[in-house]
């Protein structure tokens, strides 16, 4: 992922609130929808492309009580910051698996 793309993904107001929401816990899109006041199909299309860039994943298949097959979807970040540091502006990502990725924006 570049810099500009994990840095629109953390002002996208709807995936900063998916990615929040669950961080402690595995939620369902109509769960994150219902809750965050996010419209479903927005909600999907934010959950298909957090997941396209390793931010979101699916931890569970759960099964309704019509039998339908829910996705159960967990964040994949603890940490997101965008800071400027001599004179460069830089995106920094703390996966849960630890991984890091520290992306220059802006250079001077």
């Amino acid at each position: 992922m570049d810099a500009l793309t994990a840095s629109g993904v953390m002002n996208d107001e709807y995936a900063a609130r998916i990615l929040v929401w669950s961080i402690d816990k595995a939620r369902t899109a109509s769960e994150m929808s219902e809750n965050l006041g996010i419209p479903i199909s927005a909600c999907y299309n934010r959950i298909r492309m957090l997941e396209g860039l390793g931010l979101l994943k699916c931890v569970e298949m759960k099964m309704s009580t019509s039998g339908k097959r829910i996705a159960v979807y967990q964040s994949m970040l603890r940490k997101a910051s965008i800071f400027m540091e001599r004179g460069e502006v830089r995106v920094k990502l703390e996966l849960i698996d630890g991984k890091v990725e520290d992306l220059s924006l802006v250079r001077s």
